[in-house]
């Protein structure tokens, strides 16, 4: 299905980049954002963000989410590393390692960067957002194929998003819903959908993050047969397939 894909990366907020046949590796991440509005972080903060990366992966892992700082005033750095909810144990940790070691590459010497990979997120910053909802990035993949019966696959996908991303505003869910619903014949294919919010988030903002991840659905992937939304603190995704 990959090689299918088309993706659309929206900047803060209206710089749109269009990809075609987007190909995915766990060494590959699916995008990064480094912003280069800012100063370069100085000596001081370099360093930290050093030992900051490295807290993360060490210690993410362990509960597939983890938020620290580093340093003191001027030199201090903020971060945050999440999995996603069915990562297993090695694969968060591989992941999160990847992360760490390619935005340090990606965005080098610069107060603020993210990396998006397919089975987690890892940002830093100057500024603290830990627990804040801010005015996100989105990085948005559609399936290039259309669905056969649109009505019916819009009716259907809406109810289920409106489950999923019930379930995770919910006490105890860690911001994560899931579920799936079947289309009705001749097709009788089935949707399955998943949304996370980062950990950081009380439920209110989970749900603002949502509601905008899944926004971009309608302005992007109108009558398609898979879409992805990611931002700074959730995501959203559909498709015709488990995954």
């Amino acid at each position: 299905m990959n090689s299918q894909l088309s993706a659309a990366i929206t900047l803060l907020p209206l710089f749109l980049l269009l990809l075609s046949n987007f190909h995915t590796a766990l060494a590959d991440p699916l995008a990064e954002f480094c912003n280069k509005d800012n100063a370069k972080l100085n000596p001081g903060s370099s360093s930290r963000l050093a030992k900051l990366l490295s807290q993360l992966v060490a210690k993410a892992p362990a509960d597939g989410y983890y938020a620290t700082s580093s340093g003191r005033g001027r030199n201090k750095v903020h971060g945050l590393a999440q999995c996603r909810g069915d990562a297993a144990a090695k694969d968060c940790s591989t992941c999160i390692a990847d992360a760490a070691d390619q935005i340090a590459r990606r965005c080098p010497g610069l107060p603020d960067g993210r990396i998006w990979y397919d089975k987690c997120f890892l940002r830093y910053s100057k500024t603290n957002f830990v627990g804040k909802l801010g005015n996100s990035p989105a990085v948005i993949f559609f399936n290039a194929e259309n669905v056969t019966d649109p009505e019916t696959f819009n009716a259907k996908l809406a109810g289920l998003e409106d489950e999923v991303r019930s379930q995770a505003v919910k006490p105890g869910s860690k911001g994560i819903g899931k579920g799936e619903t079947k289309l009705l014949p001749p097709s009788a294919e089935t949707i399955y959908a998943v949304v996370q919010c980062t950990r950081d988030l009380a439920a209110a903002d989970c749900g603002r993050c949502l509601a905008a991840a899944v926004g971009y659905f309608a302005d992007y992937c109108e009558n398609k047969k898979g879409c992805r939304a990611l931002l700074d603190g959730c995501y959203a995704r559909y498709e015709l397939y488990p995954f």
